[in-house]
This record gives structure tokens, C-alpha cells and sequence, in this order.
């Protein structure tokens, strides 16, 4: 029997996911703009769009991994919870909006709520099972 995920855990992953959406949702807005020929240079929006997509399935991913209890998917979200707030103080520097204010407290909540004891218990374990090591059961 597999261990009950922690609430803390399923915060987290709520709040990862709504990054995803606004990765996607910011991919399609340039798409559009693209499609409609407000862009001088397209293929720098072709790129953004491209990374977007490939943002939004990586934290994805990260999400199902951590869902299943696995280590890597807490250490990509992490670095993806520093750089956001790295990028929101850039922002800040630049003229504070309410934007950047919420961008650093999303991404400060997310990753404390990642190194909670019961999400890092969930996550890991010497031999990465996670969840599975914990419940004694083998891959």
C-alpha cells in the first residue's frame, strides 16, 4: 500500500500547476500575436513559443514525478522556484508592480512548501523510490 500523500504536497503541486498554465497560456498568446502578424521577428517568437511548451510539460512532468514520490522532480521544481524569484527581484528593480510582488511570494510559498519534512520525506530516500522505498514495495 503506497503512503498518503501530505496536503502540503498537493498545495505545492496546485501551485506548479497554475505556472504551467500561465507558461502555456503566455506560449499561446505570442503564437497568436505571431499568427496575426504583430511581430517583426518571428522566429525569436517561434523559439519563445517553442520553450514555453517545453516549460510548461517539464513542470508537468515534475509534478507526476513528485506525485509519485520521486526526489527529481522536488529538485527541478526548486530550481524553478529560484529562478522566478531571481526574476521577479529583477523586475522589482525595475519598477515594483503587484505582479512581481505576487510572482515572488507564488514562487517563495512553492518552494518552502517543497522542503516541508513530510514532502521531503515523500520525495526521498536513499535509493530514490520515494514513496515506494517508504511503503517497503519494490519498483
Amino acid at each position: 500500500m503506497e503512503p498518503r500523500r501530505p496536503a502540503v504536497l498537493l498545495v505545492v503541486c496546485a501551485l506548479v500547476l497554475g505556472e504551467a498554465v500561465a507558461v502555456a497560456a503566455l506560449g499561446v498568446a505570442w503564437l497568436v500575436d505571431l499568427a496575426r502578424g504583430g511581430t517583426e521577428i518571428p522566429g525569436a517568437v517561434v523559439f519563445l513559443v517553442v520553450c514555453c511548451a517545453g516549460l510548461a510539460w517539464l513542470l508537468v512532468s515534475a509534478v507526476r514525478a513528485v506525485l509519485r514520490g520521486r526526489r527529481w522532480g522536488r529538485s527541478l521544481l526548486l530550481t524553478v522556484q529560484i529562478f522566478l524569484v531571481l526574476m521577479a527581484l529583477g523586475w522589482m528593480s525595475v519598477g515594483g508592480t503587484p505582479w512581481s510582488v505576487g510572482a515572488i511570494v507564488w514562487g517563495v510559498a512553492t518552494g518552502v512548501g517543497l522542503l516541508t519534512p513530510p514532502v521531503v520525506a515523500f520525495t526521498g530516500g536513499p535509493s530514490d523510490g520515494g514513496a515506494a522505498d517508504a511503503a517497503g514495495s519494490s519498483r
